[in-house]
């Protein structure tokens, strides 16, 4: 009886060990489960993505693999290969790459998010150890919410799309000495990638290059990570992509893996072709056509009707293309697409109104995507263009606290801008509408995210970015309260290094700097000045402009909070849905920021880098330039109230048209 047991736990040993391998040269015949736009092709290629934007690729080995031999083991070797393209149609331009994935499910249901997630995690699990994932990213894009290096990088990452250890794409030559040589992930070109972990010494390493050279004898990165927390006993392993508002196609040709083992090597004769580039269409044959209208009048009849509800309902769908929005093609949104999104710009759809236009939520046919879809009426096409492609680079901007713009359409008389869609609204509807409570932890949270967003506009991007409207109804929150920074319709960009131009004062009044009315400069510095507006905003549960009861005069809130503060009482000024239910020392530095931002003289602002220091504690509040707000406001003459050539005195809370400042000459 005990050589029996014996035998059979040895037998249970030596299959939980065993060497497992599949080998797919083409994924025809492939065992896989696809989910999302993934898909196989007729010639076996497994195709990730398609030209559907905002859409998520998922395909996996169907069966699971034993990765341990019991669930508090250690992690086995194993290794794969695979061949794969990232091709874009649009030169220079990219989507947000694919990866390599080991999973404990395959993600059939995961509530992943497209774009800058890979259809890996979503803004509130990534990171969570409890997402026991490994994936080795071929990134395309920058985003500096994930630390991303550049935007041609590869990435080991354990939980997070954040990598744990990233280098710039790359291979070591053999033939050359050994020389690194840059490697384009987007260029289009057929590449092979080597993953390989050693359960003994816990080490990953990533080899890469082009697939038509031998294979790197040096590894591009190497890592010590210890696998075995992080997996289970069973995993999947597979692929994941996705696309932002430019559909990038994302395809493996073959595929090998093996636990306790090297994986088959590829061989790329024996593996599908690149499809290649579509042809244009070839335009109907008119003789067929007529030749078939003249069978029966009766087809003809049918014909007729057909065409006039054809041009009926190109009428319905008409809208602007000029020749130099061509090359804006993958931020563009067909009308057509928007008005089915929002069931036909539906009352029942509308989020919101107001002099800038109608904002309302759809959800795009084709990738089942939440948007919110802005109508601005435009009748000029002066600065036309320059207003679309800053549109365009805007859509670029990557950040967990800014609204992402995924692009617009033009129609007629009208402008469509489309944006993320924001589950809880605007911000001002908690403050000052009949919404919920937020509470002070909630208000902080608020508050330092929109801060670190704006620091990512003014620092952290290619360009200095000027949002011009910073205001808590710009200020948009998603299903976890998260504050988000939105609406640029008056956004203004420029390089670093740069001097911003004079232009027209647009923005709400309340929030606009006092320089800007004599100089009509835009700056970081003004934009600090909203931000401050913004912070007693938020703090007291008030508008920027006290109206007077029976006037349309009436207090600045800052002098309001200043007052309060001389008498030895600033926390008096906070928001009475408060009570007590307060941190007072956050409360209390969030107010002098607050003042401080608002400061009369900009060179006395900060900068958002200092504001984000001091509320991370990094850094004090300055008591010199603090003191100098108070002086400012007992001697400054320049109250927004008091400004005689404003027309928008009696409306405090007006903004000027996008139409108006943008449109008309304005940029």
């Amino acid at each position: 009886m005990f050589l029996k047991l014996l035998l059979s736990f040895m037998l249970m040993q030596h299959a939980a060990s065993k060497n497992y391998e599949f080998v797919f040269e083409g994924f025809d015949s492939a065992n896989m489960s696809l989910n999302g736009v993934a898909g196989i092709t007729g010639d076996g290629l497994l195709k990730l993505t398609n030209r559907t934007s905002m859409a998520i690729g998922h395909a996996f080995y169907s069966q699971s693999l034993r990765f341990k031999n019991s669930s508090e083991g250690n992690v086995l070797s194993f290794s794969t290969t695979f061949v794969c393209a990232i091709v874009s149609e649009i030169p220079d331009f990219s989507g947000h790459g694919m990866a390599f994935v080991i999973s404990p499910t395959k993600f059939i249901d995961h509530g992943t998010q497209p774009s800058q997630y890979l259809g890996l995690f979503n803004l509130t699990n990534d990171g969570l150890p409890s997402n026991r994932v490994l994936a080795v990213e071929l990134d395309t894009t920058s985003n500096k919410e994930f630390n991303d290096i550049d935007n041609n990088h590869v990435g080991i990452d354990i939980n997070s799309v954040k990598s744990n250890k990233s280098r710039p794409a790359a291979y070591y030559d053999n033939g050359n000495g050994g020389s690194l040589k840059s490697l384009n992930l987007s260029g289009g070109g057929l590449m092979k990638v080597w993953v390989e972990y050693n359960g003994e010494e816990k080490q990953l390493d990533v080899t890469l290059s082009p697939a038509d050279i031998p294979r790197p004898t040096r590894p591009l990165l190497s890592s010590s990570v210890d696998l075995s927390p992080v997996f289970r006993e069973h995993m999947y392993v597979g692929f994941s992509s996705s696309t932002g508002t430019l559909a990038v196609l994302h395809y493996v040709l073959g595929w090998s893996f093996r636990v306790n083992g090297q994986a088959s090597e590829l061989e790329l004769s024996r593996l599908p072709s690149l499809p290649r580039p579509a042809a244009a269409s070839e335009p109907s044959d008119r003789t067929t056509i007529i030749g078939v209208l003249s069978i029966t009048v009766f087809v003809v009849f049918v014909f007729i009707v057909g065409a006039v509800a054809l041009v009926l309902r190109r009428i319905k769908y008409a809208e602007i293309l000029e020749d130099w929005e061509q090359e804006y093609g993958p931020h563009r949104f067909s009308f057509k697409d928007l008005f089915r999104a929002t069931k036909g710009f539906k009352e029942k759809e509308l989020l919101g109104s107001g002099g800038f236009g109608k904002v309302y939520r759809g959800v795009l046919p084709s990738s089942h995507v939440e948007v919110a879809v802005k109508k601005i009426s435009h009748g000029s096409k002066q600065g036309m263009k320059e207003f679309v492609a800053e549109i365009v680079s805007l859509g670029r901007l990557r950040h967990r606290n800014l609204v992402q713009l995924l692009g617009y359409c033009r129609r007629k008389g009208e402008l469509l801008l489309v944006y993320d869609y924001m589950f809880n609204g605007s911000l001002d509807r908690f403050l000052f509408g009949h919404k919920a409570i937020l509470s002070w932890s909630q208000r902080f949270r608020i508050i330092k995210g929109v801060a670190s967003g704006l620091l990512y506009l003014h620092e952290e991007w290619e360009q200095i970015v000027l949002h011009r409207d910073i205001k808590a109804s710009n200020v948009l929150l998603d299903r976890e309260f998260n504050g988000r920074l939105g609406d640029f319709g008056l956004a203004r960009l420029y390089d670093h290094g740069s001097d911003p131009q004079t232009t027209f004062v647009v923005g709400t009044l309340g929030y606009i700097a006092p320089e800007l009315t004599t100089t009509g400069k835009a700056t970081t510095s003004t934009d600090v000045f909203a931000f401050g507006a913004f912070l007693l905003e938020v703090t007291c549960g008030r508008r920027p402009i006290l109206l007077l009861e029976g006037s349309t005069d009436g207090e600045r809130l800052v002098d309001w909070v200043i007052q309060c503060w001389k008498k030895g009482s600033i926390l008096d000024a906070r928001d009475p849905v408060l009570g007590n239910e307060y941190v007072k020392e956050e409360l209390e530095l969030v107010m002098k920021l607050g003042l401080l931002c608002s400061h009369h003289t900009s060179a006395a602002r900060p900068s958002m880098r200092q504001v984000m220091q001091v509320l991370d504690g990094d850094a004090t509040l300055p008591e010199a330039n603090l003191a100098g707000v108070i002086l400012s406001a007992t001697h400054s003459e320049t109250s927004y109230l008091s400004y005689p050539s404003n027309p928008y005195r009696a409306f405090p809370n007006s903004t000027i048209s996008v139409e108006e400042s943008l449109l008309s000459g304005g940029r």
